[in-house]
């Protein structure tokens, strides 16, 4: 039996816990990119990919009358308040406890009972250790797994952000109208990751399976595959019912709420996105070439499809090997 983060009084404690989450950031492996002086890195054990250094937490956004989510320092953070406390969706880059804290206090005093961590990667995960053993944690089989390798829990003060409870297919979290479903559909950006699907609010959380209107990381270190993405994402969208918001997990601003039908597209973008691969490969094009007459339609005139991870080819230099390794 777990017993309860107060979150009323934590002057000492939460100095005692900053203190415990420093020791999270086990720099420069286990550091999530993007956070404060990480090094670029290649994907692998915990590394979720760099998207630039962002800004301090300042702030909580409201979503319904008992669900919120908190902006930058890694992925976007839910904060799904119960009648017997607060459920966490993701934990951010090491050394973010405190600040997610001091927003869910913001809203509520209720106790942080529980946290659900989308995949492996530390700009999810970097945080967990922050809270106490007494906060369960949640994720799925294969991002326990994964997160067993890393280094940001390789430490006896870090080992407690570990995951406690672990799911194969779907878990429901909770119950009524304050039910979470957990669903797992195969490989997209790792292979473990989570959809968290807040029933009552008609909420989703993807993690980074779907992170932004973009070509996402394939992260093959930690199980990714590109090729297999849209047809993920396809499983999922002919599953999940009853949803009206899908809340990115690096979208960040004003605009950062999307439409269960920007969901439903992005499952296409991914599945447009192999096929065109497919056929460039057979052609004999180079992964370049590919990238540069990659043109999926108006309906995705707002994806960002030049720059960021991949250079000038993309994804598509990881889905030709991919492709190319499964023709062996």
């Amino acid at each position: 039996m777990k017993r309860v983060y107060v979150l009323g009084a934590i002057v000492m404690a939460g100095a005692l816990a900053t203190a415990a989450a420093d020791l999270v950031a086990q720099a420069p492996a286990g550091q999530a990119p993007g956070a404060p002086g990480a090094p670029a890195q290649p994907p692998g054990p915990g590394r979720g990919g760099g998207r630039g250094p962002q800004p301090p937490i300042s702030s909580i956004d409201k979503i319904t009358d008992n669900l919120y989510f908190i902006q930058n320092q890694g992925g976007n953070t839910a904060v799904f308040i119960t009648a017997k406390g607060v459920v966490l969706v993701d934990t951010k880059n090491p050394n973010n406890g405190q600040a997610i804290l001091d927003q869910v206090k913001t809203v509520t005093d209720k106790p942080v009972t529980h946290i659900i961590n989308t995949h492996t990667h530390a700009d999810h995960t970097g945080s967990n250790a922050f809270f106490p053993a007494t906060v369960e944690i949640v994720s799925h089989e294969n991002t326990a797994a994964n997160m067993k390798k890393m280094k940001n829990f390789a430490d006896e003060n870090t080992k407690q952000g570990l995951p406690d409870r672990t799911y194969k297919d779907k878990l429901t979290l909770l119950s009524g109208n304050e039910a979470i479903d957990l669903y797992y559909f195969g490989r997209a950006h790792t292979d473990g990751d989570t959809f968290v699907v807040f029933r009552n609010a008609r909420v989703l959380h993807p993690g980074d399976a779907f992170a932004s209107r973009a070509p996402g990381l394939i992260d093959a270190g930690n199980g990714g595959s590109g090729v297999e993405w849209g047809e993920t994402i396809g499983k999922a969208a002919k599953t999940i019912t009853n949803v009206d918001i899908v809340l990115p997990s690096h979208v960040v601003g004003a605009n950062v709420l999307l439409k269960w039908q920007d969901f439903v597209d992005w499952g296409e973008f991914n599945r447009l996105y192999v096929a065109h691969a497919r056929e460039s490969l057979k052609a004999g094009k180079t992964a370049e070439q590919a990238a540069m007459d990659f043109k999926p339609g108006d309906k995705f005139k707002d994806y960002a499809l030049t720059g960021g991870r991949g250079g000038a080819a993309g994804n598509f230099t990881a889905i030709y090997a991919e492709l190319q390794g499964a023709a062996k």
